[in-house]
């Protein structure tokens, strides 16, 4: 027995790529987050630009959600007890919006070898089927990476609207539903992709990627928050947590780690 996961769901996760759902804290709990994003949200805004990146380093409570004691002890029954946070990045779709997120795998861009990576979605709203959840094909995690093709689709959430150029129509698929408190979990080879939320209420989701402190990225400028265990490697710039919201500090932090953070990622 792992932390939280059985030795049968960390086998699952390792055979299809994927495993869901993991309830790691309460309906109530995640509502918490909710709010705290849409009382920010409420007097400045919709998160834009690079801010839509590396958000632990500028809010407080997303550095709390990033170290949560379950989502940690999941990851670490998966990758180890060594744990990075390399990113973190909200997915929101508004009610009755027509955006998705187009079939891709994020190790064709992410520069990030080996494949110690994870990411643990975090549901701060239900994200029933009609919400547009994450859909997967099991077992693409030992595909080799292949080639996308860049759209700039303006109702892909991914940065350049990068699909796999592939027919994929004959492929499984299996949609993961969540409800607000639960995170699935998937390997970082993993083809995914997302539907538009057809509901009257907002799907809210926080993707976290978590690493072991042996992945590299092949654009060696990189940095990471350590939030479990030791990193004796020293591959990375370790991140400094914010002590307050948006104080000076963390947005100096956040500026020079998220734009070093976009370079890389958009030169891959």
């Amino acid at each position: 027995m792992g932390k939280i996961l059985t030795n049968k769901e960390v086998e699952n996760y390792h055979k299809n790529g994927f495993f869901f759902p993991v309830r790691v804290m309460s309906p109530k709990n995640a509502n918490f987050y909710r709010r705290k994003l849409e009382e920010y949200e409420g007097s400045q805004g919709p998160l834009s630009g690079n801010d839509r990146h590396k958000t632990h380093l500028l809010f407080t409570w997303i550095d709390s959600l990033v170290r949560h004691p379950q989502i940690l002890d999941a990851v670490e029954d998966i990758i180890g007890p060594n744990i990075l946070c390399w990113s973190s990045n909200f997915f929101i779709k508004e009610a009755k919006d027509n955006t998705f997120v187009s079939w891709h795998q994020d190790s064709t861009y992410w520069g990030l070898d080996p494949n110690n990576v994870i990411t643990a979605w975090i549901a701060l709203s239900d994200a029933s089927v009609s919400t547009g959840p994450m859909e997967v094909i099991p077992k693409s995690h030992i595909w080799k990476n292949q080639a996308h093709t860049q759209t700039f689709n303006k109702s892909n959430l991914l940065s350049r609207g990068q699909e796999l150029s592939m027919d994929l129509s004959k492929e499984e698929t299996v949609i993961m539903p969540l409800k607000a408190g639960e995170i699935s979990l998937h390997h970082i080879k993993l083809a995914h992709s997302s539907k538009p939320n057809n509901t009257d209420d907002r799907r809210i989701g926080l993707a976290v990627r978590y690493i072991k402190p042996d992945v590299k990225n092949k654009n060696t400028n990189d940095s990471a928050l350590l939030v479990r265990g030791q990193d004796k490697l020293n591959y990375y710039q370790l991140e400094t947590p914010p002590v307050k919201d948006l104080d000076k500090q963390a947005i100096l932090n956040h500026k020079k780690y998220a734009e070093i953070h976009i370079k890389n990622l958009m030169r891959n």
